[in-house]
């Protein structure tokens, strides 16, 4: 997880790092980028969506690698159907791929020489993933409006907001989005697409 420092200062004008070539398959081009995660050392791992693939760039590298997918849209192993996010798992130099229209989250080993994922939860339709301090993984599980946590390692997650149908009241979620705040004390914020209400755990 990238962490940032509460006094950092920004520059005032960006540079472009991955793609700005138009939209194409070339290993410089992205169609329709959606989640990316920047490692410690400035990796950057990105969904290349349309081409159901993962392309990583490594600090000053031109073109990009890609490390999932890339196999066409499929539900093998070595496949993923429209991807939307990514979580790197730094202590176990894993991958953790929002594989969406597979309705399923896979991990890939960013060792050389992986070939393909390996299934962790499937039968879930999900917006976004997102992990915390203590390695726990959130879920927004945006079919039955709820968020769900799982432990490393497990495969049954705890519905831990919403589940209660579709709707507005407090106990409801209406297909919620994840982001996490850093503060002295880390909390989830759940987002919601289509309502007005925002949740805190």
């Amino acid at each position: 997880m990238l962490n940032i420092p509460g006094d950092v200062r920004w520059t005032q004008k960006g540079i472009t790092v991955v793609g700005g070539h138009r939209y194409g398959s070339l290993h410089f081009q992205l169609y329709y980028p959606l989640g990316l995660c920047v490692d410690d050392d400035q990796t950057v791992a990105l969904v290349d969506q349309l081409h159901h693939r993962i392309v990583q760039w490594k600090k000053g590298d031109n073109y990009g690698h890609v490390i999932a997918g890339g196999k066409g849209s499929g539900n093998e192993l070595n496949q993923l159907k429209y991807p939307t996010d990514i979580l790197s798992d730094q202590e176990t130099d894993r991958l953790i791929v929002c594989d969406r229209g597979n309705r399923r989250i896979l991990q890939w080993s960013l060792r050389r020489g992986t070939e393909q994922g390996e299934l962790l939860i499937d039968n879930i339709t999900y917006y976004e993933l997102v992990m915390n301090n203590q390695r726990y993984r959130y879920v927004s599980d945006i079919e039955k409006h709820a968020v769900r946590r799982y432990q490393l390692g497990t495969h049954n997650g705890t519905v831990v907001a919403g589940g209660n149908g579709e709707g507005v009241y407090l106990n409801q979620l209406n297909i919620p989005d994840l982001s996490f705040c850093r503060s002295t004390t880390e909390c989830l914020c759940i987002r919601q697409l289509q309502s007005s209400c925002n949740a805190v755990e």
